[in-house]
């Protein structure tokens, strides 16, 4: 008897123990996250085109395992089964590539090639945490483990008995530098290898020091040993020889500097007097400090996805600067070459993180944007132009000028620090009216045209026409507004509201689509609504109409009115998924991860397409898009080494997810509103910095349950179709009752819409007093 009942408290603390909460603080929100999402990506389909970034938010370095070949964009790849080395890497995507990259590999034998010294590696024999990685290296039978702080890391190798023990330094090729200091116990050298986007004069130094004392010093050059301790050439670096037992522990701590080697020696003190453990100790909590301003209940296996995402959404833009002696920040400019003082952020592109990623950092980490937005300014006074992809300098890559959307939502919403809203108000008109002379994405590509015409013609000779009108017409109303806010004349913002109109001038009414123009003021032909590319960036013309996030009521008004805005919206869906990849000359990834995802010609891999869904809220349909964002959310992200849908583009596509699964999303960054899905929690609590919370429930939700059959706001009843961001910052509750079944008469009149310009429902609610 006895026994029995000894059983049964064991059994009964077991269950209080599964089903009692555990406090926030407690919680460890990195054990959610699997850096791997993504990461069995190619270049033909993208699941993400993701690498397990080891890091710390918004980090100057990454650190990676590295299963590609030197130069190749792909540096990890899920079902690869080699490792050639654990790689300092600033890649924002593959596409772009890397720049200031060397690599350490420990090895048994002198084995110093990329070649030689690749290991065979299992994913059952790795541990990946956002701040920690660790491997067993088959070919050498060493475990490598690395952690990392802003600027450096801790490696910690542990060896098997053996008298040819190594470490390979890899500074790789076009043009790189080495020296050994065996008095030291030090590497010191330098990388200059990039893809672009850097001055004459730029090169990553590093420093590596040793705990333990090597028993050989080597320098190589092309792969092969040579004599002296140092070497510059092409391609060098060093091998440090080690006899060890069976279980030592070789350690090295590594730093690096874009300004100096006494820059990186400095930067070596983020982990001074810190053992492995506190430095790994110390990591996890960064991180779940990060991750833990989101505390959400969800399945175990969306709460992965969530904190999987999240973890991407705070990674870019990089930090690119450093602390000085006096501890200031301070930092090379890949824009001019100098080490100047101040704030300079890099890696992400405007394009793609304009959309939701950036207003994320509004709501969640404003004090982080504030940064940001003092390193755009540093940008325009360095280059003349405000970024719009950067990676380290001006990238040619993609269209648009949605710095100014980036630039206008934190001013609009008081995070940018006020002395410096004027300056960068006006590096918007400076970068509105120009285009940079060598980067033709940075500016504004046309503007000539688009000034006089009202539209950047087809038949100019400028690539994806249409897509550049419709973006530069919303970032015309982002500059409007920031105008108003800052009390410039009304002549002035007259100009730019006039100008966010110039979306009208392309929309062709027989098709209630947008549509190339050429300048005698013809609409292109022949015209094919499917054809990807051409008048419009990695997308057709189903996907770019939707891109009036200012004035959805506008765009109506040009369809014909709400119904025939709702029918064309579900034409995105029940369009089968066929296209014409005639421009490309081949099917492009961003094509076929639409077709193979089954959901129409929904796009939702790439960026142009991803609002549209909330889009039902202008029309009177709400119940559509929470519908969607739910089919959305559960079928395109999960948890898995092919976890997205496409390019998860520095933040973007997984801050869609994020936002999504609470409930809204930011559709009109710049505006004060945040448009209603349906959420996927069923509890979340985010902190906010002013020490308010946003506390969610829907306590109701399943995967059948995707429908809002009423929202409370701090109690009580509410009907529209948004939150604003005022009310949201101030703390409060918003409470959905989810159903199986639609509520077709909740948020379906106009009072009920979210802000258009063509209403000016935003300037009654004082937004901008």
């Amino acid at each position: 008897m006895k026994e029995k009942a000894v059983v049964l408290l064991v059994l009964l603390a077991l269950v209080w123990g599964y089903h009692s909460p555990v406090r926030a603080e407690e919680k460890d929100y990195s054990d959610y996250v699997n850096p791997l999402m993504g990461t069995l990506s190619e270049y033909q389909l993208s699941t993400g085109n993701t690498y397990p970034a080891i890091a710390r938010p918004w980090g100057m370095n990454f650190w990676v395992p590295q299963t590609g070949k030197m130069g190749d964009g792909w540096i990890y790849v899920y079902d690869h089964y080699r490792l050639r080395g654990f790689k300092q890497t600033h890649q924002p995507s593959p596409w772009i590539n890397d720049y200031g990259t060397f690599s350490l590999m420990p090895v048994k034998g002198m084995k110093i090639t990329e070649e030689d010294r690749a290991s065979w590696f299992s994913h059952k024999a790795e541990v990946v945490k956002p701040y920690y990685y660790s491997v067993y290296l088959a070919e050498h039978d060493i475990v490598t483990e690395m952690t990392p702080t802003e600027r450096a890391v801790y490696f910690r190798f542990t060896f098997p008995e053996t008298d040819e023990g190594y470490i390979v330094i890899d500074a790789y090729d076009k043009g790189s530098y080495i020296k050994v200091i065996p008095e030291e116990n030090k590497i010191m050298g330098y990388t200059t290898r990039n893809s672009g986007g850097v001055p004459a004069n730029f090169k990553n130094y590093f420093v590596v020091e040793f705990e333990d004392t090597p028993d050989a010093w080597h320098i190589w050059k092309d792969g092969k040993v040579c004599d002296g301790r140092e070497v510059q050439d092409d391609h060098v670096g060093a091998l440090i020889g080690f006899k060890t037992r069976r279980g030592e522990k070789i350690r090295a701590r590594v730093a690096s500097s874009f300004i100096s080697y006494e820059q990186a020696e400095r930067n070596l003190k983020e982990l001074e007097n810190k053992t492995f453990e506190e430095v790994k100790a110390e990591g996890q909590k960064v991180w779940n400090k990060i991750l833990g301003v989101f505390d959400v209940e969800m399945s175990l296996d969306e709460m992965r996805t969530f904190y999987s995402c999240l973890y991407r959404s705070v990674l870019f833009p990089r930090s690119f600067y450093e602390f000085d002696e006096n501890g200031r920040p301070v930092h090379y400019s890949p824009y001019n070459g100098k080490v100047l003082p101040g704030y300079m952020f890099t890696d992400t592109g405007f394009w793609d993180t304009f959309r939701c990623l950036f207003p994320l950092l509004n709501l969640a980490y404003p004090s982080m944007n504030a940064k940001i937005q003092e390193g755009l300014l540093n940008t325009y006074k360095e280059s003349g132009f405000l970024p719009e992809w950067a990676s380290p300098g001006h990238r040619g890559c993609m269209v648009g000028n949605n710095s100014a959307s980036v630039v206008s939502d934190a001013i609009l919403k008081d995070i940018t620090p006020r002395d410096i809203q004027l300056p960068l108000y006006e590096a918007m008109l400076s970068t509105a009216n120009s285009c940079h002379p060598q980067v033709k994405s940075t500016g504004r590509y046309g503007y000539e045209y688009y000034n006089n015409l009202g539209y950047v013609p087809y038949d100019a000779g400028i690539n994806e026409s249409a897509a550049r009108t419709l973006e530069y017409a919303y970032d015309d109303w982002c500059i409007a507004q920031v105008g108003r806010k800052l009390g410039r004349s009304a002549e002035e913002t007259g100009l730019y509201e006039k100008r966010s109109q110039n979306y009208k001038n392309l929309f062709d009414s027989s098709h209630n689509l947008m549509r190339g123009k050429n300048k005698d003021g013809r609409f292109q032909e022949p015209f094919n609504p499917l054809k990807w590319g051409d008048a419009f960036t990695e997308g057709n013309s189903w996907h770019y109409t939707w891109s009036v996030f200012h004035d959805v009521k506008g765009l109506q008004d040009l369809m014909g009115g709400r119904d025939v805005f709702v029918y064309m919206l579900d034409s995105v869906f029940t369009v089968p998924p066929v296209y014409d990849d005639s421009y490309y000359g081949g099917v492009i990834h961003e094509i076929r991860e639409m077709q193979v995802m089954n959901m129409g010609n929904y796009a939702h891999g790439n960026q142009p397409v991803q609002h549209m869904i909330y889009l039902y809220n202008y029309g009177g349909e709400p119940w559509k898009a929470q519908y969607w964002v739910r089919q959305t959310m559960e079928r395109m992200y999960r948890p898995t080494p092919d976890g997205y849908c496409g390019d998860e583009d520095n933040g973007q596509t997984s801050a869609w997810y994020v936002f999504s699964s609470l409930g809204f999303y930011p559709v009109c960054p710049g505006s004060d509103q945040y448009v209603i899905g349906a959420p996927l929690v069923r509890k979340a609590t985010i902190t906010l910095e002013n020490g308010h919370k946003i506390e969610i429930s829907a306590p109701d939700n399943t995967p059948e349950n995707c429908y809002i059959r009423s929202l409370r706001v701090d109690g009580r009843e509410y009907d529209k179709n948004y939150f604003s961001y005022g009310d949201l910052i101030k703390g409060t509750t918003l409470q959905f009752d989810m159903s199986h079944r639609p509520n077709k008469k909740r948020g379906i009149h106009q009072s009920a819409f979210p802000y258009s310009f063509s209403d000016q429902k935003i300037f009654d609610q004082g937004f901008y007093r």
